[in-house]
């Protein structure tokens, strides 16, 4: 009977399925969840913009801004890298900038992909289905995300690269030869380097976590030079273009660091900060998650990926980093919660009842919250909103009090602004518009001009602000210009033989810097051409 069954040994060996074949089955699973919440992403995203539209908010300024950058694409500019301008250019060229929600699909899509990451995130730590559709629905919820990626930025793609390279670095703590992995390491860094340049204190910080934990021995392995590799090479554009005109964007951060133009936060505002734009009804998902990682004895092989967040918080406090900056790490704690809460309400009816009736209430909590976090009331009903929960926001930058968000205010009154140039532009006669030319004082104002003054016939606006002080003068002598500033009238007085005052544009709503003078100005005492270097603004 044995010579029977000996040669049938080998046969059912071929006939079982292999072990990779269970992994492959339990990720298939799992893709009709990532790609639902990845669609209920692109759907959120776009029914906040709509009634963003409603409310009366255009697009904002920093989104006028990179489509000037898309216009004149480089391999760098001063305050970001280049992708964020090729977002720009292939919004508008697939969709235009005038219907936002078409305009903004590109970061809601980057937000949908954050969210399947959250759900790989929590496989990759040990967690099931329920807890990747636990830490997805967490994060879908996050007010700070509903604002980043409902606006075409470098904030919107910042999660998809940092949790690519977590993700990464979950797996290769199994299979550090992995060479998938480390490619992936290699391509989400190399790429975050050409979105912003935040990520190289993400990057520090992870190979601080790798230090301090037995991971050290990833540093030794031929993958780690791979990645280190496939990164440079990436950064290698940005980086000549950074040397070809004289490292412009260490120039803009140290400015601003030696500027009072940032808030400086507390240690107590920062915690503060951090529990508020993702939203308290959160705080007990992803604080259990941090403490998941860096002390549970379950949690002991991923235990560098705990040390990745602190290190981070570290930096960044050290750095006073606006609050903001630290946003794109928390998927990781999410999904590090989900998978805590999980496996402690497994095979228990109470608590799982309980875990599903906060994940709901976290949910409806998305009602409360996005208010606060994304342009969907109008002024008017935005304050009154705000007071009555008596919610007070840290603004990140230095200004008189006011009583409306910077963020907000930044998508109010650009069309005015074009229409208001427009009119002093067209009154003149058509001679003497032959030889006018428009300056601003920030890129806010100057892109505004420049895209929503060209189809009423503006000519192109400068400015010595940011990259548009590298772009020039075009040619403009200063004989006869449109100033548009926030100076009063003896500040820009002085700077030509004649000026007059054209319009006064106020709103309670937006910044100090935009309460803006439009003056017509004659005859500039000394020519842009010898002037331009006094007009650099890097800040």
């Amino acid at each position: 009977m044995s010579t029977r069954v000996a040669p049938l040994a080998p046969r059912l060996q071929r006939l079982a399925p292999p072990a990779h074949n269970h992994r492959i089955r339990a990720r298939s699973s799992l893709l009709p969840l990532l790609l639902l919440f990845g669609l209920l992403k692109l759907l959120l995203q776009s029914a906040l913009t709509l009634l963003s539209v409603h409310a009366g908010y255009g697009i904002h300024r920093d989104e006028l801004y990179y489509l000037l950058c898309g216009d004149r694409l480089a391999l760098g500019y001063v305050d970001q890298p280049p992708l964020v301008a090729l977002q720009a250019r292939a919004a508008e060229l697939l969709f235009g900038y005038h219907h936002l929600v078409l305009f903004r699909l590109l970061p809601a899509f980057a937000g949908a992909l954050t969210l399947m990451l959250t759900g790989l995130l929590a496989t990759a730590m040990g967690g099931t289905r329920r807890a990747a559709a636990l830490a997805m629905l967490f994060v879908l919820t996050v007010p700070v995300f509903l604002a980043t990626q409902g606006m075409l930025s470098m904030n919107a793609w910042e999660p998809v690269f940092w949790m690519s390279m977590v993700l990464a670095m979950l797996h290769l703590h199994a299979a550090p030869g992995a060479t998938r992995w480390w490619v992936l390491l290699g391509l989400s860094a190399g790429l975050g380097v050409e979105n912003k340049v935040s990520i190289v204190f993400f990057i520090g910080a992870l190979l601080l976590a790798w230090l301090a934990t037995p991971e050290r021995r990833l540093l030794r392995t031929p993958g780690f030079g791979l990645a280190v590799g496939i990164t440079v090479l990436l950064a290698l554009p940005n980086l000549y273009w950074q040397w070809a005109h004289g490292f412009p964007t260490w120039e803009w951060l140290r400015d601003v660091q030696h500027s009072d133009k940032d808030t400086v936060l507390t240690l107590a505002e920062v915690l503060k900060e951090q529990v508020l734009m993702l939203s308290p009804f959160n705080l007990f998902v992803w604080l259990p998650g941090a403490a998941w990682l860096l002390l549970a004895p379950t949690a002991r092989p991923w235990r560098a990926a705990g040390w990745l967040y602190v290190f981070f918080l570290v930096i960044m406090i050290t750095l006073h980093a606006k609050d903001y900056y630290i946003a794109p790490i928390y998927p990781l704690l999410f999904s590090a919660g989900a998978v805590f809460w999980t496996r402690y309400a497994a095979g228990s009816r109470v608590r799982t009842a309980t875990l599903v009736g906060y994940a709901a209430l976290a949910t409806f909590a998305v009602c409360l919250t996005a208010p606060l976090a994304v342009p969907v009331l109008s002024p008017p009903q935005f304050i009154r909103y705000r007071q009555v929960l008596g919610v007070a926001p840290v603004e990140s930058e230095q200004h008189p009090g006011t009583t409306f968000p910077e963020f907000f205010g930044d998508h109010l009154g650009w069309e005015d602004l074009a229409g208001a140039v427009a009119r002093v532009y067209r009154a003149l006669p058509p001679q003497e518009q032959k030889q006018t030319g428009i300056i601003a004082g920030n890129y806010g104002q100057a892109s505004a001009l420049n895209v929503l003054g060209r189809p009423l016939g503006l000519p192109v606006t400068i400015s010595g602000h940011q990259n548009y002080w590298l772009w020039g003068p075009h040619g403009y002598s200063g004989r006869e210009m449109i100033v548009v500033t926030s100076q009063p009238l003896d500040a820009v007085g002085s700077l030509y033989r004649s000026c007059a005052v054209m319009d006064r544009q106020t709103s309670p709503y937006t910044m100090p810097w935009e309460q803006r003078w439009i003056f017509l100005c004659r005859d500039r005492v000394e020519p842009y051409a010898t002037s331009w270097d006094a007009l650099k603004l890097y800040r």
